[in-house]
């Protein structure tokens, strides 16, 4: 045979010409074939007689998965990487082609806002890796449930951690919320699904009303509380009680039975108040209380800028750092300490803003002054014989003198 008939480009080209005016298929184009043999490392494609197709190796591996069921007779899509190979086949691509198929699908998905199934792989402290279909995302711990969120006291990193693999192999609700084929990136959200479900359970509800539930989870900023056919509220920190909070472990913990009320419905989001159903103790604070009055109060909490005390489990106030000393005080924890008791003296009292001021100083200089007046008192005692007696003898002498003298006179 002569090297024109045997050369691959020229059978190629004889093929075209015999098929007259057809569509070319460029590097890059989608291709579809009947599949005519099949095996682990190999696929043949018959691209409608007008040539052989061959997928090889890696490039089996399919994001979109259309390819991972195939059998002999079905339809396949490529993507052409060379019109032909050395063995005069024209080389496809499933990888590529399933690539496109798979990307473009997520962002349909995305554009639609349908609720697809996440397979979670693997978990770090930031979140949980999925994979819808081939393609792998990111389910970050931000957009979990409050179902699924790690409620771990302390917020100890490995026990995140722990929580979030036992999600490994279980398929999540999830939303796509962002997808970027350039950057093969794909974020998914568990709470935006579930809102779906959230949104008609929740607009039954509104401002104002009073539910009854059980504490579920107590974080650092709060506590979720439970009610109604598992719907889930949030209390701030600030609402659980009228007094100031450090640790909302102090005052409640998981399966307490509680009361809130509804204060803010934004969209699926319900924040509660525990505090709103207590009476505020401050409407009384002026009955208990009053401006001058000395009281022993105990120390909660020492600031740079001052001392958080406690007069009584409702009533809280500030001593600042200047009411601590007529010295100059660069660290308050020098002066008192925690959990210790004081004597103090109060400034004021504003119901309204909830804020009492205290004076340490003003509640140690009392004293001194009385100590002072008690020390002038006993010196004037003491001093007052020896000036009485110093009179006695003053006059002893006055009267001797004008006695010696009377004779003289007369």
């Amino acid at each position: 045979m002569s090297e024109e008939t045997t050369n691959p480009n020229n059978v190629m080209n004889d093929l075209l010409k015999d098929k007259g005016a057809v569509n070319i298929p460029k590097v890059g184009d989608l291709v579809d074939g009947k599949v005519i043999s099949l095996s682990k490392n190999e696929v043949y494609l018959d691209l409608d007689g007008l040539t052989t197709g061959v997928i090889r190796g890696r490039e089996i591996y399919d994001e979109s998965d259309d390819s991972s069921s195939l059998k002999i007779g079905d339809t396949a899509t490529a993507t052409v990487v060379d019109l032909e190979n050395e063995n005069g086949y024209m080389e496809l691509s499933f990888r590529e082609a399933g690539h496109k198929k798979a990307w473009n699908r997520l962002e349909k998905l995305t554009k639609e806002g349908e609720v697809v199934a996440s397979r979670v792989m693997d978990a770090n402290k930031g979140g949980l890796m999925i994979k819808i279909g081939n393609v792998m995302g990111f389910l970050p711990v931000s957009q979990l449930t409050t179902e699924h969120y790690p409620r771990i006291e302390g917020g100890d990193k490995s026990k995140i951690l722990t929580h979030l693999k036992s999600f490994i192999g279980q398929d999540l609700r999830t939303k796509i919320i962002d997808v970027n084929e350039k950057e093969e990136k794909l974020i998914v959200s568990e709470k935006a699904a579930w809102d779906e479900k959230q949104r008609v359970r929740v607009s039954k509800y509104q401002v104002g009303d009073r539910v009854k539930g059980v504490i579920t989870g107590v974080v650092d900023f709060g506590a979720f509380v439970e009610f109604d056919d598992n719907i889930e509220g949030l209390v701030h920190i600030s609402e659980l009680a009228w007094q100031r909070i450090d640790d909302p472990r102090d005052i409640i913990k998981v399966g307490d039975p509680v009361e809130a009320e509804i204060i803010e419905i934004d969209d699926t989001k319900i924040s509660l108040s525990l505090k709103k159903l207590q009476k505020d103790p401050w409407a009384i604070v002026a009955e208990k209380y009053k401006v001058g009055q000395k009281i022993k109060a105990k120390v909660l909490k020492v600031n740079p800028f001052g001392v958080f005390v406690e007069l009584d489990k409702d009533i809280h106030g500030l001593v600042h750092i200047s009411e601590l000393s007529d010295k100059k005080v660069n660290k308050p924890e020098d002066l008192v300490k925690v959990g210790e008791d004081y004597e103090f003296v109060i400034l004021s009292i504003e119901p309204k803003e909830h804020r009492l001021g205290l004076s340490l100083k003003a509640a140690q200089e009392k004293p001194k002054k009385k100590e002072e007046a008690e020390t002038k008192e006993s010196k004037e005692v003491k001093e007052e014989p020896e000036k009485k007696e110093a009179e006695v003898a003053k006059e002893e002498i006055v009267e001797k003198t004008e006695t010696k003298e009377e004779p003289e006179k007369i």
